[in-house]
């Protein structure tokens, strides 16, 4: 039967349709482009494990829950492979009885700020066992960590200005060994279409973020924005980003997060900061200039992030090539705009990003370093 004009379809160049269905055409081919050059860049890249130490270890999970849950998840998976014997405990297990009979190589505390008790590494130590601590949340609360350093042999911390500052006093072998990323967890994804977004950001409402975000809140909210966390309703302008925050979502699962990531054009990576006293146990002031382990797995998922321009960043990435910065919220207006009408641009940047990383900053590169720095060459 013939379809009367009336009941024809509209054709896909014309009218509100016809837009709609180009831009969407247009995303998914961007989206797919995008998606097989990272595939690309990963299988360039393939993990690079070196042999396996002949060393025993005890690791200590902070058991802090999330997200060092994660973060322990990723980095055991690495850190497997590269010893001849690990055993992974809770600091809530008898650790003293463990060390005295497994006799390892080292016992790794990772943070340590809260479980594990002086006198129980002290015990550890006169047994004859050698021990460390790594320090993942420099500097935010050395009120605290820097009684816990001097009970250990040895100190790594993932804040570059906390070297110093440990040796100062009265730690005598401390490193630099930041965090990384766990390509078995952050990597490129397909994300659904609920997770697509032009701008998003995934963390807690601290007052410089809360500012910043009122700064820009105009831009944000003409936009297909997301921010994801909580104490977000500090802001100024709530209602304005109101349809933006998703204010249930205190943590969100590694998976999740990894769609939302690969679902977004920009994401943006603001560093608490370090002189924030409500939050903060920093009451000495030490500055915060090394990256967090955002700025890692954000570039993991081949996502274009920017960043605030923290003077240790370039030591890991080189700005305008494998990522993007700012300094002022007026900056990142302009960057926003710029990236988001150059997709070819934004999609190099993160590729680059996402091939630093693979080469770079993995688990298995970090952890290689540390091992290195516990044990020699």
């Amino acid at each position: 039967m013939a379809i009367s004009r009336r009941q024809r379809p509209a054709r896909k160049g014309s009218g509100a349709y016809g837009a709609g269905w180009k831009a969407g055409y247009r995303t998914g081919t961007e989206a797919g482009y995008h998606a097989g050059r990272c595939e690309a860049v990963i299988r360039r890249f393939p993990e690079q494990r070196p042999p396996a130490r002949p060393v025993r270890l005890i690791f200590v999970v902070s058991g802090q829950g999330e997200p060092y849950m994660t973060i322990e998840r990723g980095l055991l998976e690495s850190l497997r492979p590269l010893v001849a014997e690990l055993h992974v405990m809770t600091p809530f297990e008898n650790l003293e009885e463990a060390a005295l009979r497994l006799r390892p190589d080292l016992l790794l505390v990772f943070n340590g700020l809260n479980y594990v008790s002086a006198e129980t590494i002290r015990a550890i130590r006169e047994g004859g066992i050698r021990t460390a601590v790594w320090f993942t949340d420099d500097p935010y609360y050395t009120d605290v960590s820097e009684g816990v350093a001097r009970s250990y042999d040895v100190v790594f911390t993932i804040e570059r200005t906390c070297v110093d500052w440990y040796r100062e006093r009265g730690c005598s072998e401390v490193h630099f060994i930041p965090l990384a990323a766990a390509p078995g967890i952050y990597r490129p994804g397909k994300a659904p279409a609920s997770h697509h977004t032009d701008i998003l950001f995934l963390g807690s409402g601290y007052h410089n973020r809360v500012a910043l975000f009122d700064a820009i809140a105009p831009e944000l909210a003409g936009r297909r924005t997301l921010i994801a966390g909580r104490w977000w309703e500090r802001l100024s302008n709530y209602e304005l980003l109101k349809p933006s925050l998703r204010e249930d979502a205190a943590w969100l699962s590694p998976e999740e997060t990894v769609q939302y990531y690969s679902g977004a054009k920009l994401v943006i990576n603001l560093h608490r900061a370090h002189d924030d006293g409500e939050v903060n146990a920093n009451g000495q002031g030490v500055p915060a200039v090394s990256p967090n382990p955002r700025t890692f797995e954000i570039s993991a998922c081949g996502t274009l992030q920017l960043v605030d321009a923290r003077e240790g960043l370039a030591g890991f990435y080189v700005p305008g090539q494998e990522i993007e910065t700012f300094a002022s919220p007026e900056e990142l207006v302009d960057k926003i705009r710029y990236y988001l009408g150059h997709e070819a641009e934004r999609s190099r940047i993160a590729r680059n990003a996402l091939a630093r990383t693979l080469r770079d900053h993995t688990y298995t590169v970090r952890l290689g370093e540390l091992l290195q720095a516990a044990f020699g060459p």
